[in-house]
C-alpha cells in the first residue's frame, strides 16, 4: 500500500501518483474506490492480484459520495463529477487516460 496524498492506495508497484504495474503513462493518475471494500486501488488488475476477494463496482446509489482520486493533487471526486471532468483534474487540470474512462463499466455500476 502507498499513501498517496494522505489516501492508502492498494495495488502492485504503486507510485506516489497512484501509477502502477499495469498502467504507468504520465496520464495515469488516477485511484479508483472499490464498493466491495470501499478501498481505493489504483487500478482494476491491481484489485484483482492484491485483494482478498472479488470485485465490486461502486454502487450507483452512493454516486454522491467521492469514489475516484486524483494522483496528482489528492483531490476526491464523486463518480459524475470524474466523469464530467473531460479527462482532467477539475482541481488541478492534470491529465487523465482516457482508457480508463472508457472501461468505467470495471468501476462503476452503469445506469
Amino acid at each position: 500500500m502507498t499513501i498517496v496524498h494522505g489516501t492508502p492506495v492498494s495495488g502492485l508497484a504503486v507510485d506516489d501518483e497512484t501509477r502502477c504495474a499495469h498502467y504507468r503513462t504520465s496520464r495515469d493518475v488516477v485511484a479508483l474506490r472499490f464498493g466491495c471494500c470501499e478501498s481505493y486501488y489504483a487500478c482494476h488488475a491491481c484489485h484483482d492480484a492484491v485483494a482478498d476477494h472479488d470485485a465490486r463496482v461502486w454502487p450507483r446509489s452512493r454516486f454522491d459520495e467521492p469514489a475516484v482520486l486524483c494522483g496528482s493533487c489528492g483531490e476526491t471526486m464523486t463518480p459524475e463529477t470524474y466523469f464530467d471532468a473531460g479527462h482532467a483534474c477539475p482541481a488541478c487540470d492534470s491529465p487523465f487516460n482516457p482508457g480508463c474512462l472508457a472501461h468505467r463499466d470495471r468501476y462503476f455500476e452503469s445506469r
